[in-house]
């Protein structure tokens, strides 16, 4: 069974035949319209998100098969407040506010692609893109929560 892997970035919901799906399908035979349904339906709850997708097409008999991945961090966090894009000054313009909830519901959701052996430092991680999406997180700078959270401050939110 040959296969050929296409990885692409699509608005959730909202892949067209056009490019850049199209051009790299195209050439492989296979109905580009039943793979633009599948990614629309398999991505429409990341609306409006950049959505990574990977196709991976049989050569052989022109089947396929649609894998979506988890959006950027910071594309959730948007998401989760209601925002359209991050500060263009994040240390001087604070355009947003996430709960420690939020934070620690976004860390699972992409605690498997992130590099995170814990919880904690998953949200860790989620925690430090809002620094430079210019949001806070529990009213307070996100660095601060950093520190907090290494002083076992938010510990209830990480039993697993």
């Amino acid at each position: 069974m040959a296969t050929e892997i296409v990885e692409i970035l699509v608005t959730g919901g909202k892949a067209t035949a056009g490019p850049p799906l199209g051009p790299a399908i195209g050439p492989l035979g296979v109905n580009i319209m039943n793979v633009v349904k599948e990614i629309n339906n398999k991505t429409k709850d990341y609306e409006g998100m950049s959505v990574p997708v990977k196709v991976i097409v049989n050569t052989d008999d022109k089947s396929f098969e649609v894998e979506v991945g988890i959006p950027p961090t910071s594309a959730l966090i948007k998401k989760e407040l209601g925002l359209d894009k991050g500060s263009t000054e994040p240390k001087h313009k604070i355009v947003g506010n996430l709960s420690m909830e939020q934070a620690v519901k976004i860390a699972k959701m992409k605690r498997e692609s992130m590099l995170s052996y814990t919880l904690k430092n998953a949200t860790k991680e989620v925690v430090g893109t809002c620094v430079s999406l210019g949001v806070t997180v529990d009213g307070k700078d996100p660095k601060e929560v950093h520190k907090l959270i290494d002083n076992g401050e938010y510990d209830e939110y990480f039993n697993e």
